[in-house]
């Protein structure tokens, strides 16, 4: 980090200045630390240790060994078309997809975030990045922070991001004027921030950020540190080096690249989707794929300083360390760009659990969602549930391999898609506006790549599917939103 950088962390990365009570501190003496490193748009299989050859990741593979991997962890999709804002909220409550408030763009008080237990209980909590869930709601799950980016996406190199503010207003705003004034415009834009770092890359940014805040961690009591990448997310930019490393004759395209998806699922016209061209190109998709591994690989070198940190600080045997995506990304599979659709490819995310009571070197495919994460967090610290989640502790499977945590799963995407799965088989609804139905069946323990409709050729288990999925309704849906009901009624 640079002189200049270093000095802006020093006098910015505040906290509230509240007291807290002796026996707050006093319940926190010997708990460990808690650190979640949360990616945007990863997929599933982008790791080189969980049998990606192609793909350079050696600083989570790191992570791989130290802790315990779910190879089927999911999110529930998503009730707005940016996945990554309920995603969030999931995380940071444990709640279901349609228990979130509008969506997760902010967080009712009603529902006790991650960090606000925490912070209670007596945790040093500290949050950077990239924060998708209402202003109000950061400040009640933090006490510190900095290099905070309240939205949804921004240039890599030119991050707009907040210094951490104690009164929560968050108001300040930069001028910026897109193209000088003898080019044709001069009207100033204001972007929602207080400071950018010019020419320096989110993942450094944010990387350093998690860094100088562990190294200069000396409190008895134990941290809480929320790291929210920028990264992969497009526009795919990242030091030329790495880049270099994937040549774009050499990447492969996967077994279910289609130049365009078989039907119109609706959603087909989203922002995501005209990030290529239609039909879908090979050479265009592999540049795109060069891209985004390159973007991966440069964030596992970022996560690697906050690695050494914890190493040489002596703090990694103290500390549960959580790997996470938020979503993950088609990146030309079944034809499409985006995570707006209820594929493997789309839905399933990388999670890797590190630290006491963690098992090294192991691997569970029980079925799990992100939403788990908080009530296996209270577990693993010995706090008690707040009443208001609503995800299942992932403890068991960690001490069993054999644990399932659960035999379905269900998912969901606005009011057009629909989807579960089993061990074996996955049903997928699609209804959009004036479109009819579409059916999709999938044996997924034969055909990974859902590449094979067998819905015509297995009534049987469709319907026995759609059995489950009108359960799934009723659990999770029945009430909530006028988005759930439109799909219903087309249904």
């Amino acid at each position: 980090m640079s002189g200049k950088r270093q000095a802006a962390k020093g006098g910015k990365q505040g906290r509230k200045q509240e007291a807290k009570e002796p026996w707050a501190y006093n319940r926190v003496m010997n708990k460990p630390n808690i650190l979640i490193f949360f990616t945007d748009d990863q997929r599933f299989d982008t790791i080189g240790a969980l049998g990606n050859s192609r793909i350079h990741t050696p600083n989570i593979d790191r992570l791989v060994a130290r802790g315990t991997t779910f190879t089927q962890a999911h999110i529930p999709c998503g009730t707005h078309g940016a996945v990554c804002m309920p995603s969030r909220a999931m995380l940071h409550t444990g709640r279901t997809l349609f228990h979130l408030e509008d969506s997760g763009n902010h967080i009712p008080e009603e529902h006790t975030m991650l960090g606000e237990m925490l912070r209670e209980e007596g945790y040093r909590t500290f949050g950077c990045g990239k924060w998708h869930n209402g202003r109000a709601a950061f400040n009640r799950g933090f006490d510190e922070g900095d290099e905070i980016m309240f939205g949804g996406m921004a240039d890599h190199w030119n991050v707009p991001a907040y210094h951490y503010d104690p009164t929560g207003k968050y108001d300040a705003r930069l001028p910026e004027i897109k193209d000088p004034p003898n080019f044709g415009n001069n009207v100033v834009n204001w972007r929602e921030a207080d400071h950018i770092h010019a020419g320096v890359h989110s993942s450094e940014i944010l990387a350093d950020t998690a860094a100088h805040f562990i190294r200069g961690h000396d409190e008895d009591r134990p941290f809480f540190c929320y790291v929210a990448l920028l990264a992969p997310h497009d526009p795919r930019t990242m030091p030329q080096e790495y880049l270099d490393m994937y040549p774009v004759d050499e990447v492969e395209l996967p077994p279910n690249f289609m130049g365009g998806h078989p039907f119109d699922n609706g959603s087909l016209k989203i922002r995501d989707e005209m990030l290529a061209e239609f039909p879908r190109n090979p050479e265009e998709l592999r540049q795109h794929n060069a891209e985004y591994y390159a973007m991966i690989t440069h964030l596992d070198a970022e996560f690697g300083k906050v690695l050494d940190a914890l190493d040489e600080t002596g703090q990694a045997d103290n500390t549960i360390i959580v790997f996470a995506g938020d979503n993950g990304l088609a990146v030309g599979q079944h034809g499409l760009m985006g995570k707006q659709n209820c594929y493997e490819h789309s839905i399933r995310v990388p999670l890797i659990l590190s630290g006491p009571g963690i098992p090294e070197g192991g691997s569970s495919d029980a079925y799990v969602y992100l939403l788990d994460i908080y009530r296996t967090l209270c577990d693993l610290t010995g706090f008690d549930v707040p009443s208001s989640v609503e995800g299942i502790s992932l403890v068991p499977a960690l001490t069993n391999p054999d644990e399932r945590i659960r035999d379905t799963l269900f998912f969901a995407y606005v009011s057009s898609q629909r989807a579960v799965k089993n061990r074996q088989y996955k049903l997928i609804e699609y209804c959009p506006r004036n479109r009819g139905r579409q059916t999709q069946l999938f044996d997924i323990a034969a055909d990974p790549w859902e590449l094979t409709n067998l819905a015509a050729d297995r009534p049987d288990v469709v319907e026995e599917l759609r059995g489950v999925m009108m359960e799934y309704r009723e659990a999770w849906e029945s009430g909530h939103t006028e988005r759930s009901a439109r799909f219903w009624e087309r249904y």
